[in-house]
């Protein structure tokens, strides 16, 4: 593009130069001829007044030194009486300076009784008639050389030539510096294109360049920013899949040295089923490549006492087994939340996985469903040691590290959460233990700034949940029960 714009700018303005310098340098040469022939005349003009007083030989020298010069001029009187057939027989009484014209042509001027030019070796001669006292015609004849026919003429083209030539080269100057501004932003474009397809999703453009290579660049930015949004939800997105699996896998593990017949055998076939279901449906999510959304917007979503019922039931077999009490409070009426039932049951298998993997077996649990005006909490209790660092808990991947852990957990809760405008807390519990607090907003708005935990749910005489919402992994040795991993 750049080379095409110049070689576009060279032919418009070397037509242009052409098309203006041709014409102009043809009308220099004809103002230096005419200003030549114009000073012949003044000067042929100059003696006529003598020539029509007096044809003293003397005189008219003189006359014609003052006037011109011996070498340029000529001056041609017929003799007395001869008339115009002395003329045109060439015979003059006087002729004085150099004669360069021939007779005929002096003769010519005589009859016509008008000034003419005739080309001479060198040059070029005005025969001018002047009319005598005596009724005779003479002829003054001022020679004209080439020299001064064209003199200034080669300076003034040179002149032109050099404008023509700066012309041309500033034009293409300008048309480089243009097509530059132009084809620079388009590379640019194009290696961030090249960069983007190889991997590098920083890769961005600058907003230069023209209007259109600059909506070029703002698109691009956005569709990058749009690859990288789209790549980070299918992270997270795996990640969550991933995660579902630590519930069925928690009951395996926990329920593996107690295989047979009894009821730990039908719990850990149970819990084999769950974990098929879940696998199928990460690869049917995989396959179809789209993220689901936590949110399902108003009037859709699920009954999240019906989820804690379903979930509760699940997990109390595994209670019964271990000996822990458990209190499910607030589940007795439908209680319908802006959330997808499988996302509800994820972050409730995620809590309570946690309270079995990281509390001692007797340890009680509880789970409380709150409905508000403008908001549902649910709160998951527990009668453990509690979690020293709360923050590091809800920060993702922040897990302690040494019971294999990985820390996904809270963070599903969260992102359950905030995608309807609300958050997740972590307190401490009335058991006296670890109390999360999950906080769904209804109307779509962002959960508004609360102090504390425990003030935020006193308006409605909500109770206190917690379970650090960390992967389910098999059961620790006693010594490791007493650190908590979200």
């Amino acid at each position: 593009m750049r080379w095409a714009l110049v070689k576009v700018s060279l032919a418009v303005t070397v037509m242009v130069v052409v098309a203006f310098a041709v014409p102009l340098g043809l009308v220099i040469r004809e103002m230096a001829r005419d200003r030549a022939f114009s000073n012949a005349e003044r000067e042929a003009a100059a003696v006529a007044p003598a020539l029509s007083i007096t044809t003293d030989r003397e005189q008219l020298e003189r006359v014609v030194a003052s006037a011109g010069s011996d070498a340029g001029m000529a001056v041609h009187i017929p003799a007395p009486g001869a008339g115009a057939d002395a003329g045109a027989d060439g015979v003059d009484a006087t002729d004085i300076g150099r004669q360069r014209a021939t007779d005929e042509d002096i003769a010519a001027v005589r009859q016509m009784g008008r000034a003419s030019t005739t080309e001479v070796g060198g040059g070029s001669t005005l025969l001018q008639p002047v009319a005598l006292s005596s009724g005779e015609i003479a002829v003054v004849e001022v020679y004209v050389p080439e020299s001064a026919v064209t003199n200034g003429v080669g300076t003034a083209w040179a002149v032109l030539a050099a404008v023509g030539a700066a012309l041309i080269v500033g034009s293409v100057a300008v048309a480089d510096r243009l097509g530059v501004r132009m084809v620079q932003p388009a590379r640019r474009l194009v290696d961030g294109a090249h960069e983007l397809g190889e991997g590098r999703l920083g890769a961005r453009v600058p907003e230069e360049g023209p209007d259109e290579l600059r909506r070029a660049a703002v698109a691009f930015n956005s569709m990058a920013d749009q690859v990288v949004q789209l790549l980070a939800n299918e992270r997270e997105l795996a990640a969550d899949l991933s995660h579902r699996l630590r519930t069925p896998l928690t009951v395996l593990r926990l329920n593996a040295a107690s295989l047979g017949d009894g009821p730990a055998a039908e719990q850990t076939r149970a819990a084999v089923e769950q974990l098929e279901r879940e696998v199928d449906t990460i690869i049917r999510t995989a396959r179809d490549a789209k993220p689901q959304t936590a949110a399902a917007g108003p009037g859709a979503g699920c009954d999240a006492a019906e989820v804690v019922r379903e979930r509760m039931g699940f997990w109390s077999a595994l209670a019964e087994d271990e000996g822990r009490k458990w209190r499910v409070a607030g589940a007795d009426r439908p209680v319908r939340i802006p959330v997808a039932r499988a996302d509800l049951a994820a972050s409730l298998d995620a809590l309570l996985g946690n309270v079995f993997r990281h509390t001692a077996e007797g340890t009680a649990f509880a789970v409380d469903l709150h409905n508000g005006e403008d908001a549902v909490i649910v709160l998951v209790s527990d009668a453990g040691t509690g979690i020293a660092d709360p923050e590091a808990a809800m920060a993702r991947g922040r897990g302690s590290g040494t019971d294999g852990s990985t820390g996904l957990g809270l963070d599903i809760v969260r992102r359950m959460a905030e995608s309807t405008g609300g958050d997740v807390r972590i307190g401490s519990s009335v058991l006296g233990g670890t109390e999360v607090r999950i906080w769904i907003q209804l109307d779509g708005r962002t959960a508004p700034v609360r102090r504390g935990h425990r003030g935020a749910v006193r308006r409605r005489r909500q109770g206190r949940a917690s379970a650090p919402a960390a992967t389910p992994t098999p059961a620790p040795a006693p010594a490791a029960r007493a650190g908590r991993d979200h």
